[in-house]
């Protein structure tokens, strides 16, 4: 089985920030494409109005969600509750309880993959 830890976070962005948000997600995407080479994919996206975000996120294995959330926590964390409200986060894949945890703040929900293939 895949140690791939994925998830989609949906997210509202906070009454008369949508201005905000390009520049921290900017920040955010350039960091994990610099400083996490485990990070495998990262991308945001946006409603039309800038009300609603959605962001896709895979990790090789727990440990590089970790990994993620270490560096997240100190750079990245108070400027993103700031913009966002969490509304939905699926979490795919064998997260830990460690992973889990530290996801618990945005209500995540894990779902376990009983058939599929990763090319």
């Amino acid at each position: 089985m895949s140690e791939i830890i994925e998830w989609v976070l949906e997210m509202d962005v906070r009454d008369g920030q949508g201005d905000n948000v390009q520049r921290l997600l900017e920040e955010m995407v350039q960091a994990a494409e610099a400083d996490e080479p485990r990070t495998l994919h990262c991308e945001f996206y946006m409603s039309d109005d800038r009300r609603t975000c959605t962001v896709l996120e895979r990790y090789a294995d727990n440990a590089a969600v970790m990994a993620h959330f270490a560096q997240f926590g100190g750079r990245f964390a108070d400027r993103f509750t700031e913009l966002f409200m969490p509304v939905r986060l699926t979490v795919y894949g064998p997260a830990t309880a460690a992973v889990m945890s530290v996801l618990a703040g945005y209500g995540g929900v894990r779902l376990d993959r009983v058939a599929g293939f990763h090319r």
